[in-house]
This record gives C-alpha cells, structure tokens and sequence, in this order.
C-alpha cells in the first residue's frame, strides 16, 4: 500500500507540474475568488422601499415595513401628545399610533388628508403608521451608496439615518431609522401579535411600490381603464376621412402626422346602448397595439388615476365575448369602479391586420400627401403660450411635457439658488430651474397655477417653472416679428435679452398681443454661463 501511495503521489505531481494543469487550476481559482466577491457585494446590500412627503422622498428599510394601507376614516386623537402624533387608529383589532413624518422636522407642517397612505412599520415588535403622499420605487442599495448621519447625544428628532445617493449624485434620498420612528418620546408603543406573517407583508409592500397610472373614459354609460403607457394620444374628434371599411365598428380614419389612423367606434364594438354625453365630450384615444396604432372613439375622458397591480380584482368572464380584453376590475369608492382593460387583446390578429394593416396600405400615400401639402400651404407653426411676468410662447417642437408643479422634487445640498430641485420625471432626473431667481424677479406669493415647462437639449433636460401655461396656439410663419430693441432695455437679466423675436396673436377687440418668443438654444448657453457650466441633467 505504501509503494502505491508514494507512486501516484508522484504521478500527481508530474501531472500539477503540467503548464495546461497549472492554467486549469489557475482559472478555476478566479473562478471561486469571484465567485466569493459577488456572495459578499450581495450580501452588503440592502432592499429599501422609497416614498414621497411633502415634495422630499424618503426610504425605509423593505423589512422593517409590514404593510401599506389607505388613510383611515377615523382617527382618534390623543390629549397632551406631540404635534407629531396625529392620533390613534384601528388595524385587524390593534390601536396603532400615526405619525406625521412632517411635523417631527416643522411643527406647522400641515396635518394629514384622506389622499395619503399609511406605511405600517414593524421594529422589534413594535408598531406605529407613518403618513406618506406617494410611492415611490424599490431599491437595491450598495454599501457606497449609503451615507450615515451622527446626532449629539442631546439632539431630539434624529429620525433620518443618513442618505442615499443615486445617479452620481443627482438624486439623494434620505434614510429614516425604523428604530427611532417606533421609539419617539410620547408616542404610545404598539407591540405587534407574535402570528403576524411579516414575509408576507413585506412583499405586499414590494408589489404596492410599483404604482402606476391608468386612463379612465366612459362608453355607453359604463366606466372603462387602460393604462396610461398603453395610449399614444387623446385627441378631440376631427372630420373623420372616409374609408372602404366603413361599417358599423369603423367609422373612417384619421390623417395623424401623415400616419393614417383608422378609427372604431368602442361602444358599438361593446354593443354598449348610445352615449348620453354631449358631442364636444367626446374622444378619440389613440392606441398602441402590438406595431400598430388604433383609434378609439368614445364618449369621453374622465380622468387620470394611480393604481397598483395588484389593485385590479379579477373578474369571471368565461364565456364572455371577448373576454381576453378585460383584465379585471379597478374598484374605486370616490371615482367609481372601472373595468380595466388589457390594450394588446382589443382585437384580434386578423382585426388588427384589417384596420390598422389595411388604412396604412391604403391610405398610406394620400396621408404622407395631405400633410406635406397642408405643410406647404399654411408655413403655420404651433406655440405653447405661457406667462412668466410678461407673455410668452414656445414653439411646440422645444417642449418635451408638461409637469405639474406640485410634483416631488429633492434638492441636493449646495445647489445654486435658481435650482428648485432635482424632479424625476419618466425614469429621468430632470433639473427644475426657477426663472424667477434665476432672472431676478419677484417671487410669486400664490404659484397653484405655476406649471413646469420640460426641455430637451443634447440629451440633457431641463424644467422651467412659468407663472402659468395660457393655451397653444397654431399661427403663420408671418406672424413671427424681429424682438423690438425696447423689449431689452429692462437690463442684463431681463429674460428678453435672450430672444430675438416675438410673435404678434390676435388679442380682445381685435387689438393685437406681443408674446415674446422663447429661443432654446439661447437660452441653455445662457444658463450655461450664469451658472458656470454647472447645470445637470
């Protein structure tokens, strides 16, 4: 057995001194070694759960949250408590405290509304609600990605953490410590049921995070959704162009940039009785299936709703003509029940191909025609007419969206004054710019009306808070003046300085309006240069 040994002993040892053994085992060595680094980078990061308050967005660790619930009808107020504390609730038989997150930075922040939520926290057994606006998204944090804050020992409220930093940083979230929240001086401790499943709140939380929003439009009398990803645009009905598919579903088709539309009535597709509503209400929603684009006349638009997936309740449709449309059911108390529909199972292939396919092949030619033709004949150009002190107006090609002003918006620390803010729009952080700092005016006392103008520059993109957005306005290229040298004598930060014409719009009494014209490309070298080419995207 030892003569044995020793000879395979030695037979190993030849064949370890092969160079292709040597390479194998060197690579199977990089193997394990990185193998081990992505065990212990994963095991560094941490889920956390993000939310809005107030315009700031805040993270708490996805373990400790238990569940998301709506504003409760009752709250119960509790005598000699802290501004902090809104009051007691019930939940599933426990009494769980509320948190106004708001008033533990400012005592006059303002007191809770039926629109928020409520994040159920759940440390060490112990829980409490905290008020939130909106949700935000699920994160995966690195290590460097965290920041942490130290308090003096003396120092109340210490309820934030640290800090997340995100998209090299132009995004910074603020870390609230689950432990301090539960423990506040004053605040009763709820100690939660020992059964509580936490896993499975934790993923309800999870799925609840991935909020979106849906389109909802009335047909027949009866209340419909589709998700807002799913419409490409929602138009008032125009003079429908005649087609060879006219019948009972199709009612003609519509020339929309030169792309030709063909356009279904929605309600009789349904076998829906007729619409009450009046003829100006109605709609035609332009929608993405597959490839294509399809039009659908309804009776009218309602409104604009957030909803989370897991919101839509199923509905039994077997049996049902076309059933495949319908995802299910979006109960809503306030605004009415709506039967949320799955846009790609509208139709059919074969219906598809029919009207979508069929108008382009037919229609195709003449629609690439008729714009261009209408191009030529009118040279008109469509403005968004705004307010910032004075009139404004912006060709329609420089505006990406508009945004409401309301919106979230964080603002990194050592910003330039004009900054208000980074605000997320579309999966993009967009840099909000107040030109009122920015050009040394007066700021506004009320700005409910103030609106966010989203620009689009080299990949960048900017939002410009105006006073106001007036209308749109579609008028000839001969309508365009060269800017009087008097609109740019109000000194170097007069805003005007930065545009060399102006439009004239008809006005009252048949008097014309002046609306400066709002010159992009001048304006980003302008801010550019005032801001020491500091401005982020």
């Amino acid at each position: 057995m030892s003569a044995q040994f020793s000879l395979s002993s030695a037979g190993d040892e030849r064949m370890v001194g092969r160079p292709e053994v040597q390479a194998a085992l060197a690579q199977r060595e990089a193997q394990h070694a990185d193998a081990a680094r992505v065990l212990r980078e994963a095991a560094g990061m941490e889920t956390v759960g993000t939310f809005f308050l107030n315009g700031q967005e805040f993270a708490l660790p996805a373990a400790a949250v238990r569940e998301v619930v709506g504003m409760p009808e009752r709250v119960t107020p509790i005598p000699l408590s802290p501004d902090c504390l809104e009051g007691i609730f019930t939940l599933r038989g426990a009494a769980i405290p509320l948190l106004n997150l708001g008033r533990i930075f400012e005592t006059d922040a303002p007191n809770a509304h039926a629109g928020q939520r409520v994040a159920i926290i759940d440390h060490d057994d112990i829980q409490v609600g905290l008020l939130f606006d909106a949700t935000g998204e699920v994160l995966r944090v690195r290590p460097e990605q965290r920041a942490s804050l130290q308090y003096d020992a003396a120092q109340a409220k210490c309820v934030v953490a640290g800090a997340i930093t995100l998209d090299d940083g132009a995004r910074i979230v603020q870390m609230l410590d689950a432990a301090a929240l539960v423990r506040i001086d004053n605040v009763p401790q709820v100690r939660a049921h020992a059964s509580v499943q936490r896993d499975a709140w934790r993923m309800r939380f999870l799925r609840q995070a991935q909020g979106r929003k849906c389109i909802s439009f009335t047909v027949g009398g009866l209340r419909f959704a589709l998700a807002m990803e799913a419409i490409q645009e929602i138009m008032r009905v125009p003079e429908l162009l005649p087609s060879v598919m006219l019948g009972r579903l199709c009612k003609g088709w519509i020339n929309l940039r030169g792309a030709p539309v063909g356009v279904v009535d929605f309600g009789a597709m349904l076998q829906c009785a007729p619409g009450l509503g009046e003829e100006e209400e109605r709609r035609i929603l332009v929608v993405r299936v597959g490839g294509e684009q399809l039009g659908l006349l309804v009776d009218a638009v309602d409104d604009i709703r957030p909803y989370f997936d897991t919101d839509i309740l199923p509905i039994p449709l077997l049996g049902t003509a076309r059933g495949a449309m319908y995802r299910g059911c979006l109960p809503n108390v306030e605004l009415g029940d709506s039967l949320f529909l799955d846009h790609e199972r509208l139709f059919s292939d074969a219906e598809v191909a029919e009207i979508c396919a069929g108008h382009r092949r037919l229609y195709a030619q003449e629609a690439s025609a008729a714009s261009a033709a209408a191009k030529r004949a009118t040279g008109r150009r469509v403005y968004l007419a705004f307010s910032l002190e004075t009139g404004w107006a912006a060709d329609i090609s420089q505006v990406r969206e508009l945004v409401d002003f309301a919106g979230p918006v964080t603002r990194p620390p050592g910003m330039p004054d004009c900054v208000h803010g980074m605000m997320q729009v579309r999966q993009q952080m967009v840099c909000v710019i107040d030109l009122r700092r920015l050009y040394g005016m007066a700021p506004l006392e009320e700005r409910s009306a103030c609106r966010i103008l989203v620009l689009e520059h080299e990949g960048e993109r900017f939002g410009l808070i105006v006073d106001r957005v007036d209308t749109i306005l579609s008028l000839p290229d001969s309508q365009r003046r060269p800017s009087p040298q008097l609109l740019r004598v109000n000194g170097p930060q007069d805003m005007r300085r930065d545009s060399a014409e102006v439009l004239e719009v008809p006005g009252i009494d048949g008097k014309e309006d002046v609306l400066t014209l709002f010159d992009k490309e001048r304006f980003i070298a302008s801010l550019k240069e005032q801001l020491g080419g500091q401005v982020a995207a």
